[in-house]
């Protein structure tokens, strides 16, 4: 039996029980769907974070506290707290000719309340080397001085979310909000950035003296950020860092070292690692389910085998090959399969594309429409796969029957 003529019989074969093959192929659509839908997803995930990254520029140099506790996350993440970042940190590392921008900051949660609103938000205190550092502008009024540093002035910026959220469309510059016990007097208000991971719209921003000595009462910092003069390397500049700082600390063995100096380009090579493994993690789960539509396709075949007995029989008895049989139903089988994967494939595409317009129409996420190819390639090769693999055995099974004994088969 030709190719050809094999293709059409087992075409009418699928379109004579359609409700059959309908079913049949559901947990080979959802499969496909999940795994186009999950690479998808992180996907553009990972381009959603390289660009929240990228956006503060290439050429920061973050400085914690402590070592890298398991997974990564700075030791402070975990609730350590760590005095070994110091004014005197910060002034050695300011006097570093590939330095441009040194800020220190410290970060807590608090109420603030402006009469009769409230809202818990978090605050960071910080110098107005920061507003330069990471290119924030400003929706009306100004950042605060060196002079409200040095005469720790309770000066406040506010998120644009916030400001809105405590003075509707008053203006609030020139008023007075209270924070931690303190009344501070709101200077000027962010521009507005959309949801993301580095969005100040509900943060508030204070004096790093202020929130420093007054509010927490200590004398070190919880974090230090450097930018990196353009005349330099990224990575120049973070061996400067790093030498500076293990003078400072009496350090002579590295891995001794009481702080981590991380680059943006350590972050983002860290953000990429993370998401891979996800995705690969949730495809793997979500692959699951192909397995199970695979089976469910193999019981049908199985089912159909038996009751095409008679059929079977006959073409046996008419001329055709074990092999012809076994063509038949293992088309049948990669049929099923393969058009499952199409409509799997375009489920999922539907999918990712409501979660884009969703999460920048709803969200104001400045999300990316990712459908990468080699997810629809691989998705069209395991669907084909699986009805090979899941249909090899009910085809050889049909092949192998006796005709006289299919014939007689009630």
């Amino acid at each position: 039996m030709l190719f050809r003529d094999a293709f059409k019989t087992s075409t009418r074969a699928l379109a004579h029980g359609k409700m059959r093959s309908l079913l049949t192929m559901l947990g080979i659509v959802i499969g496909i769907a999940s795994v186009i839908i999950v690479m998808s997803l992180g996907a553009s995930a990972e381009y959603y974070i390289v660009g929240q990254v990228q956006s503060f520029g290439s050429d920061l140099i973050s400085i914690n506290p402590g070592v890298p506790v398991a997974g990564g996350a700075p030791a402070q993440a975990a609730g350590v707290v760590i005095k070994t970042l110091v004014k005197q940190d910060v002034n050695s590392i300011s006097k570093e000719p590939s330095v441009k921008l040194v800020s220190a900051n410290v970060t807590g949660q608090a109420t603030i309340i402006y009469g009769n609103k409230s809202k818990s938000v978090l605050w960071s205190a910080t110098d107005p080397s920061m507003f330069k550092m990471i290119n924030l502008s400003f929706q009306s009024g100004h950042p605060f001085t060196d002079a409200d540093l040095n005469s720790y002035n309770k000066v406040i910026i506010l998120g644009s979310q916030l400001a809105k959220d405590l003075f509707g469309n008053v203006s609030p510059l020139g008023k007075y909000v209270r924070l931690k016990d303190f009344n501070f007097l709101v200077t000027g208000v962010l521009d507005p950035k959309g949801a993301g991971i580095f969005s100040f719209d509900n943060y508030a921003v204070i004096p790093l003296t202020v929130g420093q000595k007054q509010i927490l009462g200590v004398d070190y910092y919880q974090e230090v950020d450097v930018k990196s003069d353009p005349a330099y390397t990224t990575g120049f500049v973070k061996e400067r860092i790093i030498s500076v700082l293990r003078q400072n600390h009496h350090i002579t063995d590295p891995a001794k070292d009481d702080f981590t100096v991380q680059s943006m380009e350590d972050a983002l090579k860290t953000l990429g690692n993370i998401t891979s493994i996800l995705t690969l993690f949730l495809s793997a789960i979500a692959a699951i389910s192909l397995i199970v539509g695979g089976i469910g396709i193999m019981n049908i075949m199985l089912v159909s085998v038996t009751e095409r007995t008679k059929e079977i029989g006959l073409r046996k008895a008419v001329g055709a090959t074990d092999r012809d049989i076994l063509k038949q139903f293992l088309i049948e089988s990669v049929l099923l399969t393969f058009t499952g994967g199409i409509i799997g494939i375009a489920i999922g595409a539907a999918v990712v594309g409501l979660a884009y317009f969703a999460l920048t129409r709803f969200f104001s996420i400045a999300w990316v429409f990712a459908f990468p190819p080699g997810a629809v390639g691989l998705a069209l090769f395991v669907s084909a796969g699986a009805g090979i693999a899941f249909g090899i055995y009910p085809a050889r099974k049909a092949g192998k029957k006796n005709p006289i004994d299919a014939l007689r088969y009630e």
